[in-house]
């Protein structure tokens, strides 16, 4: 599907990008340090000074920024938002073949919804959202789950390998389904890494050559390469907002909750979400996912310091 609605090309396709916290600002700088036109909407313009000192544009409105844009990108924080924005907002105002791809972790089911409101107005939406963090976003190395139409995504591809590597992984919603069981996958990693650094401590390691020694065996993972060292030396930074991985957790405990015919029981998720929510409790729903650590600390009586 080359040709639809003609092929991408940065001199011709108009890009719109509404979201530019963390991992949409350094998603959108990739594609304005390709060459595309970027059109930003931010509702605190001071914030995307940096963006504007690369070329883009900035809308008055959500509804002016679709209005000269091809493919519109959104990187939100809450299906709400999502809803808000994307559900109630953009569409109404899209052009006719217009692609919206929706980065956000949010729900299936609204993705769907937003998909079939989509075509009615002729145009397309994509559930893509995103595994990588704050340094796969900056390296353009991210893991992209695309649901919707595999013929738009095949289309879309010269965009998102802009930002990394996309996966069809099927119909409207998968995508966020599947970002739902990478987070399950990411939210027991990060525990397993906590508990082995705690427990290295009071055994006595050096918690780098602990890392050093495992990373190559069987308990290495790009969680340890990505958090091991940010853990260590105490650098909580966000490269996604720990209040987001609870949000994550919480929509995988529902959908299985929902699925009374099929029913999906998910003890470890549960166990990370409280773990998470206690961060978030602690006042710590800022920090980085990698902050978990302060969580098992805290259990075990060792002093817990925030970068």
């Amino acid at each position: 599907m080359t040709s639809y609605p003609v092929p991408i090309n940065p001199t011709q396709t108009r890009i719109g990008w509404i979201g530019t916290g963390v991992m949409g600002g350094a998603m959108a700088s990739r594609l304005l340090s390709a060459g595309y036109a970027v059109t930003i909407y931010a509702r605190s313009p001071s914030k995307v000074v940096h963006l504007q000192s690369q070329g883009a544009h900035l809308a008055d409105s959500p509804a002016d920024l679709a209005r000269n844009s091809d493919v519109i990108f959104t990187m939100l924080g809450h299906p709400s938002d999502v809803r808000q924005i994307v559900l109630e907002g953009l569409i109404s105002s899209v052009n006719p073949n217009c692609v919206i791809i929706d980065h956000t972790s949010s729900h299936p089911v609204l993705a769907k919804q937003i998909f079939d409101a989509a075509r009615e107005k002729n145009c397309w939406t994509v559930d893509a959202p995103v595994s990588g963090g704050d340094i796969g976003a900056r390296e353009g190395k991210l893991a992209i789950f695309a649901g919707g139409n595999e013929d738009v995504v095949k289309w879309l591809k010269p965009l998102f390998d802009v930002l990394g590597k996309v996966t069809f992984v099927g119909g409207p919603g998968k995508g966020q389904s599947c970002k739902i069981a990478n987070q399950i996958v990411v939210g027991g990693n990060l525990l397993g890494l906590s508990e082995g650094l705690v427990f290295a401590e009071k055994a006595g390691l050096d918690k780098m050559k602990f890392v050093e020694a495992i990373k190559g065996g069987a308990a290495g993972s790009k969680v340890m390469e990505l958090f091991g060292e940010r853990m260590i030396g105490r650098d909580f930074r966000p490269g996604g907002f720990t209040e987001y991985m609870v949000k994550d957790l919480g929509m995988g405990l529902d959908v299985g909750a929902e699925q009374s015919d099929d029913v999906v029981v998910l003890p470890g998720a549960a166990l990370s979400k409280q773990l998470f929510s206690a961060m978030v409790a602690n006042g710590d729903g800022k920090l980085g996912t990698q902050g978990l650590i302060t969580v098992i600390e805290r259990i075990n009586g060792l002093a817990s310091e925030r970068s």
